[in-house]
C-alpha cells in the first residue's frame, strides 16, 4: 500500500544523479516524499562525497535491488598522489604528506597495471562493513584500530585519462570498471602506497551500475519539478529495469499465472532470470531447479484459481 493507505505505487526504478554532500539515505528519503510511499530502497550505497548513478527502487521493484547491487560498476574518479588520509578520501584528515613530484608517468602506468584484473583488496577501515556486528567506521570513530581482511575483487578497467602536476602532489583523473564490493578509494590508497607517496580519492562519480547508466539519471531538482507540476514521479518500468539487470525468459500468460502462485514451469534458465510475460510484464525472477524454472522472487502474485498447467515443484 502507498502512504496514507492509498494504492500501491507503480513499481519501477528511479535513477538519481546523486548530488555531492547527500547520503544515499537522504536520497531515499527525498524519493519517498516525491513518490508518496514508504516502499523505497536503493541499490549500492554512494559516499556523501560521491555523485552519480544511485538506483532507487519503488514498490515491488525493491525486490530487484539485490540483483542490481551485485552488478559491476563504472566510475570516473580523481586520485591525489602525495597525501594519505584516515578515510582514503578527501573527507578524512591528512595523515601523511610525501613529495610526489618525482613520480613518473611510467611508474604510474606500471602501478596501475598491477592493480588491474583479479586482485586482493583490503577495504578501507572507514567503511560500512560489519566487524562483530558493528560497522567498521563506527569502531574507527570510537577510537579502535580496525584492519579488515583482504578479499578478492575484479578491476576490469583502470585507465589514467589525465595527469595534473601541482608542486608536490599529482592528481590523476581515472576511469575504472570494477566488480561489486570494490572500493575505489582503496584503489587510490593502494596506488599511492605502491608508488611510495601515499594517495587518496578527491572526487568520485558513478557512471554506471550494470546496464543502468547516467543516460537514465535525473537530478533530484528535476524530479521534484516534475512532481510539482502535477505529474507522477518519472521512473523506469519494472519490466524494463529487470531486463536491464538480468537475462530474460519470455513466458506465456499461463506460465505467468503459475509463477504467480509460486509454481515451477518448464524452462531451463542458466541462472537468475527474469520471466517477462506479454505486456511486457515482469512476473518473477526464476532460477534453475531440477531441470525446471523455480520462482524465487514474485513480482506479480496470482489471485485466480490455480491453473491446470504448471505444477508445484517438489
Amino acid at each position: 500500500m502507498g502512504r496514507r493507505g492509498g494504492p500501491e505505487p507503480a513499481p519501477g526504478i528511479v535513477v538519481v544523479d546523486k548530488p555531492q554532500g547527500w547520503t544515499s539515505h537522504d536520497v531515499v528519503a527525498r524519493v519517498r516524499r516525491l513518490a508518496r510511499t514508504s516502499k523505497v530502497g536503493h541499490a549500492g550505497t554512494l559516499d556523501p562525497m560521491a555523485t552519480g548513478v544511485l538506483v532507487v527502487g519503488i514498490g515491488r521493484a525493491t525486490k530487484l535491488l539485490t540483483y542490481i547491487v551485485g552488478h559491476d560498476k563504472a566510475y570516473d574518479a580523481t586520485i591525489r598522489l602525495g597525501q594519505s588520509t584516515v578515510t582514503d578520501d578527501a573527507e578524512g584528515e591528512v595523515t601523511a604528506t610525501v613529495d610526489a613530484s618525482t613520480v613518473t608517468d611510467e611508474a604510474i602506468r606500471s602501478a596501475v597495471v598491477r592493480l588491474t584484473g583479479d586482485i586482493l583488496q583490503r577495504p578501507s577501515a572507514v567503511s560500512a562493513i560489519k566487524v562483530d556486528g558493528k560497522r567498521a567506521y563506527a569502531r574507527v570513530r570510537g577510537g579502535e584500530d580496525v584492519e579488515l581482511p583482504e578479499r578478492p575483487v575484479t578491476v576490469s578497467r583502470f585507465d589514467v585519462v589525465g595527469v595534473r602536476r601541482d608542486d608536490a602532489v599529482v592528481d590523476l583523473d581515472v576511469r575504472v570498471e570494477v566488480s561489486s564490493g570494490t572500493y575505489v578509494r582503496a584503489l587510490a590508497r593502494d596506488l599511492g602506497a605502491a608508488l611510495g607517496v601515499g594517495g587518496h580519492l578527491t572526487a568520485l562519480r558513478r557512471t554506471r551500475v550494470g546496464g543502468i547508466g547516467l543516460d537514465l539519471a535525473r537530478t533530484l531538482e528535476g524530479l521534484g519539478a516534475v512532481v510539482d507540476s502535477g505529474e507522477d514521479l518519472p521512473r523506469v518500468g519494472l519490466a524494463e529495469a529487470a531486463a536491464a539487470t538480468l537475462p530474460v525468459l519470455e513466458v506465456t500468460d499461463e506460465d505467468a499465472t503459475a509463477l504467480g502462485f509460486g509454481q515451477w514451469i518448464d524452462a531451463r534458465p542458466d541462472g537468475p532470470t527474469v520471466a517477462i510475460a506479454p505486456g511486457p510484464r515482469a512476473v518473477a525472477i526464476v532460477e534453475p531447479k531440477a531441470g525446471r524454472a523455480k520462482p524465487v522472487v514474485v513480482f506479480e502474485p496470482s489471485t485466480a484459481s490455480s491453473p491446470a498447467a504448471g505444477s508445484a515443484g517438489a
